[in-house]
This record gives structure tokens, sequence and C-alpha cells, in this order.
């Protein structure tokens, strides 16, 4: 199992509409509010890096009001 952290930049007056959105998609497993350089934290699960990738690609980024990801890999340690 993968689990990637993506910190996302909304842009000004889109902050709930994004994260309404984000919060409806199943691999979105946590979703978390920041202030700073970026806007959200979305934690997401998947089988490998690849799925993640295409997450990232295929449905969040196409959400408007995204402005920018950034997107941390990492995976579970037993």
């Amino acid at each position: 199992m993968v689990i990637g952290f993506v910190l996302i930049h909304i842009s000004p007056t889109h902050e709930y509409e994004v994260f309404n959105k984000l919060s409806m998609l199943k691999e979105v497993i946590e979703l978390h509010p920041l202030f700073g350089e970026y806007d959200l934290i979305a934690k997401i699960e998947e089988e490998d890096y690849e799925s993640i990738g295409q997450i990232i690609i295929q449905k969040i980024k196409t959400i408007d009001g995204i402005i920018d990801t950034k997107t941390l890999t990492g995976v579970k340690l037993h």
C-alpha cells in the first residue's frame, strides 16, 4: 500500500468548493485545511505509485480552483 500526501494551493474564494469536491473522492482518506503556502493537505492511499499519480493527474488537478499541488509519497512500515 502506498500513501500520498498532496499539498494543494487553491485560488482565493474557491476553498469551500475545492474542499467539498475533494472530500467526495473515495481515494481521499483524510483532508485538512492549512494556513500558509498551501491551503489543503489530502491523504490518499493506493496500491502503487502509478495509481497515486493517476489520481492526482485525472481527479485532483482537474478540479477548478486548484492552482498548484506538491505530492509527498511514502509506504506503510510494519
